[in-house]
């Protein structure tokens, strides 16, 4: 007989669960437990297998809610589909948008990144990610539609952000197909599709004598701060960004070294210090120490560093072109090619003073205190050839 509202309602639980069947022939019954919960299930086969679903509690849902659903159910296995597999297909789509992946995929990756790197990626989301599909199933995104996303920037005359964003909707398809939410990569059919990039490598002297002609410049900067910014620049060929946010807690004067947490990797490094840094950073000391927790402070606010343009601007001033002849980045570059060249240091020593992941015989990626001695030798012998140079009539 076909189940009444009454039975229900008026059902009690007991010692063990128990089921209250509907007569409608649909596999429909309310399960009655222990606690005095009432929740509705559809026992089923599908292929050979026994199957139980859950079409929710009652009363919130109804006896004819509950027989409506199942109806549903019954004529989906009559049409060979399997309601568990539907439902949970249904759930995916609502909750596995490409958005909402890229958002978990963002967040587990932004620890690793620098704050400038997770600003980029996050634009490549928004401005140009999103609007296409991010509202989307992931499992619906097709390589055309990814295709037409990325020409869409390409056509702009933004070849390279076409390239990035191609890269970053990769790696969130990629996370998605880890978790379990995707089969396949719509972006690995479109390999090679977009045109090459064009990298314009940034400008630095090959020559002792370029690169003494543009120090003996950089000596004469008149401004104290950036001037001496400068010169720790090209004395520890470090990355711009960690030198201006430079920090004395991170300087040991008695140890010689400058310690700190590369932004880029997020690994600790160590700069040995020559000598002609120390002499610089104990003039710096009683000036900027006191007001500053920066070894360069930004000219308007002690407590934050200086900007990120200070110090090309200051080589422009100077007369140095540095779309073709140096950039601060620059350093680095002439650095690890005269070091090599010209003074005979193993490239594996340089590599890891520029704060380089460099795979050692144990595949460790990374020692900060790998070569330690030798790049202390190598720090001071280059310091005295940038002296060298600067003197260089």
């Amino acid at each position: 007989m076909a189940l009444r509202d009454t039975q229900i309602r008026n059902a009690k639980p007991k010692g063990k669960p128990y089921k209250l069947y509907d007569g409608s022939g649909l596999g429909l019954y309310c399960l009655i437990m222990p606690n005095g919960s009432k929740l509705w299930r559809i026992d089923y086969r599908y292929q050979g297998k026994r199957k139980t679903l859950s079409l929710g509690k009652y009363p919130e849902v109804t006896l004819e809610m509950a027989r409506k659903q199942a109806l549903e159910y019954r004529q989906m296995i009559k049409a060979g589909l399997d309601p568990s597999a539907q439902r949970k297909e249904k759930k995916a789509r609502a909750e596995y948008t490409f958005k909402a992946i890229a958002e978990e995929w963002f967040m587990i990756k932004k620890p690793s990144w620098s704050t400038k790197h997770a600003q980029k990626i996050r634009g490549h989301l928004e401005n140009h990610i999103y609007p296409c599909f991010g509202n989307e199933y992931i499992g619906d995104i097709t390589p055309e539609d990814v295709m037409a996303c990325v020409r869409k920037i390409h056509e702009a005359g933004k070849t390279e952000t076409a390239h990035k964003t191609l890269q970053t909707i990769g790696q969130v398809c990629r996370y998605a197909i880890a978790q379990g939410k995707l089969q396949a990569d719509p972006c690995y059919p479109l390999k090679g599709l977009l045109p090459p990039l064009r990298y314009n490598h940034r400008p630095a002297p090959t020559t002792p004598e370029d690169f003494a002609r543009i120090l003996r410049l950089v000596w004469t900067y008149p401004n104290l701060i950036v001037g001496s910014a400068l010169k720790i620049l090209a004395y520890t060929f470090q990355r711009p960004g960690e030198v201006r946010s430079m920090k004395w807690e991170d300087i040991d004067m008695r140890a010689q070294e400058w310690r700190f947490i590369v932004s880029k990797t997020k690994t600790p490094h160590i700069v040995p210090l020559s000598r002609q840094v120390i002499t610089i950073l104990k003039m710096l000391e009683p000036i900027t120490r006191p007001e500053s927790p920066f070894v360069f402070p930004s000219y308007r606010t002690p407590q934050r560093p200086l900007s990120d343009m200070a110090m090309n601007a200051a080589l422009k001033a100077l007369g140095i072109d540095t779309k073709k002849e140096l950039t601060s980045h620059g350093f680095r570059a002439v650095a690890r090619t005269l070091l090599h060249e010209r003074l005979g240091f193993p490239p594996d020593v340089i590599e890891h003073q520029l704060a380089h992941k460099v795979p050692d015989r144990l595949g460790n990626a990374y020692n900060r205190t790998r070569f330690l001695e030798q790049r202390r030798q190598m720090m001071q012998t280059w310091a005295d050839f940038v002296d060298q140079l600067v003197l260089t009539s």
